[in-house]
């Protein structure tokens, strides 16, 4: 609370004559103000963060693990690839074949109906397995050994296989024709290296052609002003 003292002196200035200086000083005292919280409420930016966070997690697609590493040829096309019923093919540099489809019930289907086709009958959890798998690419004979292997081991062994795409065994084309037989608005999309050869591509695109597969798309990356 403020207070006010008021104080009077009389002073003598001149030896001459007497002057009397009546000096009034004023005294005036502060108020004290109360210090405010420095306290700041985080509950609105708290739920500006979760709000960000489940978007991202809707919105985001993962990307799949692929058994090689692949580096796409440049293009100007910003023609996006459909997120589902896509079947994807993979090649690496070695001419190497692997597959990917995105929905594990048509996986389940394809599997089955392979087996049937190559008299090679699947356990459940053979089954299980496959189905969580984000690419295939081993001969059919190999396949049961391959889905009975631990998942590191599994990884090891894939990327040194390879769909057999040979005229004697085009097992390749017997999977997009049974792919395609489950599925029937898949979207064919080729992932194939800059260095893969050329024969090795034109092989894959003819087995297309003999299924009358001759709508497909070749993924590539963006080209950039640096790429020209």
């Amino acid at each position: 609370m403020g207070y006010a003292v008021t104080r009077s002196a009389s002073i003598i200035c001149s030896t001459n004559e007497f002057s009397i200086l009546i000096l009034n000083e004023t005294i005036m005292g502060r108020a004290k103000i109360k210090k405010k919280s420095t306290f700041i409420d985080m509950t609105a930016m708290s739920d500006v963060t979760v709000l960000l966070l489940t978007f991202f997690m809707l919105t985001s697609t993962f990307v799949k693990k692929e058994p090689v590493q692949v580096t796409t040829p440049a293009s100007v096309s910003e023609i996006k690839i459909p997120e589902t019923n896509v079947l994807q093919i993979l090649v690496d540099p070695n001419g190497k074949v692997f597959m990917s489809l995105d929905k594990q019930s048509d996986l389940h289907e394809v599997l089955e109906a392979m087996g049937q086709e190559y008299g090679v009958t699947f356990t459940p959890e053979e089954t299980k397995k496959f189905m969580l798998a984000s690419t295939f690419g081993v001969p059919m004979k190999s396949m049961k050994k391959y889905l009975d292997l631990p998942q590191d081991q599994q990884d090891a062994v894939l990327k040194n296989e390879g769909i057999p795409t040979d005229s004697i065994d085009n097992q390749f084309k017997a999977w997009v024709r049974n792919a395609r037989a489950v599925n029937s608005d898949l979207r064919i999309a080729i992932k194939a290296d800059a260095n893969t050869p050329y024969s090795v591509i034109k092989n894959v695109m003819n087995s297309l052609q003999d299924l009358r597969e001759n709508r497909y798309n070749l993924i590539t990356s963006l080209k950039t002003t640096s790429d020209e």
